[in-house]
C-alpha cells in the first residue's frame, strides 16, 4: 500500500462548517505539515486545486526545500493553461525536487468557476480538451516535439529543452466517474482515482476502467481519496467524528448543498447521492461514514473506527485492486501523527522510517519517575 496526506490549502481546524477551532493557514503550519509528512513515512501529500484553494504550484515550491523524501501530487489544469507552459512547469520541480513529482490532472467540475477562470466548454467538450492536453503534454515531457491540430488545440514544435527526472515523466494520477472521463483516464494516466464510495460502487468503477485501459492496450493503477478517523477505540472514533460536525446546522448545510448542485461533475453527484444533505444514517457502509460530504466538494466520505476496524476496511479496498490511499484528517498535523502511530502498525507498508536508539536519539516515549526508561507495553 501507499498512503499519502493531504495539505490543507482551503483551510484547517478541529471542526467542519465554521471558524471554531480554525487556524491560520501560514507558511509556518504548512512547514511544519509537510515537515510531519515527511518524517512520519507517508509517501507524499496531495495539494487541491481551485479557486478556493492557496495556489498548489507555489505552495509546494515553498515545500521542497524543507523536505527530503516525501512526493507532491501537484495539479495541472487543461484549458486553463497550455501543455507545453504545463511540460515546462513540471519538468522544473521535477528537476528541483529529485524526482518527487506527481502530477493530478483535474479536468474541472464546477461550470461557475471554470467560467470565472476564462473556460467556457461544457463537459463533454472539457474531457475532449482533455485529452487533447495530456495527449500533447505526454509527447512533450518524452522529449519530442509535438505538431498537434486538434479541435481545441493546436501546437506547432511544442518542445522541452530541460527534461524531468522521471522517464518518460512524472507518474499521471486522473479522477473522474462519467464515462467521457473513464475514457480519458484509460486512454492517458497511470493512476486511476475514486472518492471514497462504498466497495461495490468502487469495484464496478475499477472494472470499467480496467477493461477500457485493456482496449488501448495499456495497464492503470487505482487508488482512492478518503478522510481517516481513526482511534484506539470503536466509540472514541464515533465520538471523534459527531464532534467533527458538532456545530453545523442546517443553515449551513443548505447552502453547502445548493453550491455543489452547480456542479456538473458526476462524482460529486454520486458524493451527494451518499448522504442526500442529510445527517441521518450517514455511516453509508460498515465504517465508512458521509458525514464530511456535508459541507465539504470533493472527497466526502471518511474511514472510521479502531485501528483494525479501518485497516481491514482498507485491504476490503485493496482486494479490489486499490494499491494507494490519500487520506486527510481534521486538523490534519494531529491527525498525521495519529494514523501513523495506530494505523501504520497495521498496514503492508515498505520503507517507513526507522528510529533506531542510540546516544543521539532521545528516549522514545516520557522518562518514568525521572528514573526509568520506557519499554514496549503489550
Amino acid at each position: 500500500m501507499n498512503i499519502f496526506w493531504f495539505i490543507p490549502l482551503h483551510g484547517d481546524g478541529r471542526y467542519l462548517g465554521t471558524s471554531r477551532g480554525g487556524r491560520p493557514l501560514t507558511p509556518e503550519y504548512l512547514k511544519q505539515l509537510a515537515g510531519a509528512i515527511d518524517q512520519l513515512g507517508f509517501e507524499g501529500a496531495l495539494l487541491p486545486t481551485g479557486r478556493s484553494c492557496e495556489d498548489a504550484w507555489i505552495t509546494a515550491s515553498l515545500l521542497v526545500s524543507v523536505t527530503q523524501r516525501m512526493k507532491f501530487l501537484v495539479a495541472i489544469r487543461p484549458g486553463l493553461s497550455s501543455p507545453s507552459m504545463a511540460a515546462r512547469m513540471a519538468a522544473t520541480f521535477d528537476r528541483l525536487s529529485k524526482g518527487r513529482l506527481l502530477v493530478n490532472v483535474v479536468t474541472g467540475g464546477d461550470p461557475v468557476e471554470l467560467a470565472g477562470d476564462g473556460l467556457h466548454l461544457d463537459k463533454e467538450a472539457r474531457y475532449e480538451l482533455t485529452d487533447e492536453f495530456l495527449a500533447v503534454w505526454r509527447n512533450v515531457m518524452a522529449g519530442n516535439i509535438s505538431d498537434f491540430d486538434g479541435q481545441h488545440l493546436k501546437i506547432q514544435g511544442g518542445k522541452l529543452l530541460f527534461p524531468p527526472v522521471q522517464y518518460p515523466y512524472p507518474p499521471l494520477y486522473f479522477g473522474g466517474s462519467s464515462p467521457a472521463a473513464k475514457r480519458v483516464a484509460a486512454k492517458h494516466v497511470d493512476l486511476y482515482l475514486t472518492w471514497g464510495e462504498p466497495p461495490a460502487q468502487v469495484a464496478e468503477k475499477i472494472a470499467e476502467v480496467r477493461q477500457l485501459a485493456a482496449e488501448y492496450g495499456r495497464t492503470i493503477r487505482f487508488g482512492i481519496r478518503l478522510h481517516v478517523i481513526v482511534r484506539e477505540t470503536e466509540a472514541e472514533a464515533w465520538a471523534a467524528a459527531n464532534n467533527l460536525i458538532r456545530h453545523l446546522d442546517d443553515e449551513t448545510i443548505a447552502a453547502a448543498q445548493a453550491a455543489l448542485e452547480r456542479a456538473d461533475s458526476e462524482g460529486q453527484r454520486r458524493m451527494v447521492e451518499l448522504h442526500g444533505g442529510r445527517r441521518e444514517n450517514l455511516e453509508i457502509y460498515p465504517h465508512l461514514w458521509a458525514g464530511v460530504g456535508l459541507v465539504r466538494g470533493g472527497a466526502g466520505t471518511a474511514l472510521v473506527g479502531n485501528p483494525d476496524q479501518v485497516a481491514s476496511l482498507m485491504q476490503e479496498y485493496a482486494a479490489l485492486g486499490i494499491d494507494t490511499f490519500i487520506f486527510s484528517g481534521y486538523p490534519h498535523l494531529e491527525e498525521a501523527y495519529r494514523v501513523a502511530e495506530l494505523l501504520f502498525p497495521k498496514l503492508p507498508l515498505e520503507n517507513l522510517p526507522k528510529v533506531e536508539p542510540s546516544r543521539f536519539v532521545s528516549p522514545i516515549g516520557e522518562i518514568i519517575a525521572n528514573d526509568k526508561l520506557p519499554t514496549n507495553a503489550s
